[in-house]
């Protein structure tokens, strides 16, 4: 049986990637009907949604101290807040905790983000008010007995650290266009700007650095018809993101997956 991180990576090469189930066969090392079988979303275990409680994942504090962490790390080291740092900042918001509580949720939060915060040399983006970033998340959830996925478009504003988010039932540029009105209408207003990644269903010509990005027609269209400007990231340049990225991760960091033995 694989593990649940195999068959993780199987359903993201199968639905992110649209990788051959013969490629993935080869990328894993294992049969073509395994990869065949787990593709699919196939579980051998039912599976509930099992959300992390506690006032660091069912309020927004610890939201606010992984925006923080996650800021952090982009800069040297000296410069970090620590601990304690952190925890006096939270009880000048009134945070109702203690200082353990806030210790333990930066060293589980820490472990579970060591790749993310990796320095890899990124300079930090100022963003300004008015400009929204925007990202589809695959969650996965349960349906009589069989995992599924979800596909959550989210929308986030750096500026003022909100974000709005939009389950849809698939990634297409339907989808995408369809969730993004709705989008707008939960921000009550449709941003000056959105950043984006190159994602076909936006973009024709993927970016690179120095080049301008070429649209798709149906997303000029869209654009012109809400009166916002797209800002494409160059290719492989999350951090140009990180903000709606971090709401990602976030997402997934507070709900994981239990398995009934």
């Amino acid at each position: 049986m694989l593990s649940m991180s195999d068959i993780n990576t199987i359903k993201k090469l199968r639905n992110e990637k649209d990788l051959s189930i013969n490629r993935i066969a080869e990328i894993m090392k294992i049969d073509w009907r395994t990869a065949d079988k787990y593709a699919d979303g196939a579980i051998e275990k039912p599976t509930i949604i099992k959300k992390k409680s506690g006032m660091m994942y069912e309020e927004k504090w610890g939201e606010i101290v992984g925006d923080w962490l996650f800021e952090d790390s982009r800069e040297k080291k000296k410069h970090r807040r620590n601990n304690l740092q952190i925890f006096r900042q939270l009880q000048k918001m009134d945070f109702p905790g203690s200082y353990r509580t806030v210790c333990n949720f930066i060293a589980e939060w820490k472990a579970n983000h060591s790749e993310e915060t990796k320095d890899k040399g990124s300079e930090r983006l100022l963003h300004p008010a008015g400009e929204a970033q925007l990202d589809f998340g695959i969650m996965q959830a349960v349906q009589e007995g069989k995992m599924l996925d979800i596909y959550l478009l989210i929308l986030s504003y750096p500026f003022s650290n909100q974000a709005f988010y939009q389950p849809l039932p698939s990634e297409n540029q339907e989808c995408l266009l369809e969730g993004m009105k709705k989008l707008f209408d939960k921000s009550a207003g449709v941003p000056m700007a959105v950043r984006i990644d190159n994602m076909t269903t936006a973009v024709k010509k993927t970016r690179e650095k120095n080049e301008e990005a070429v649209l798709t027609d149906e997303f000029l269209r869209f654009q012109l018809h809400h009166g916002f400007n797209t800002q494409v990231c160059n290719t492989a340049s999350g951090n140009e993101k990180g903000h709606v990225e971090r709401r990602v991760g976030y997402i997934r960091y507070t709900t994981s997956l239990a398995f009934l033995q």
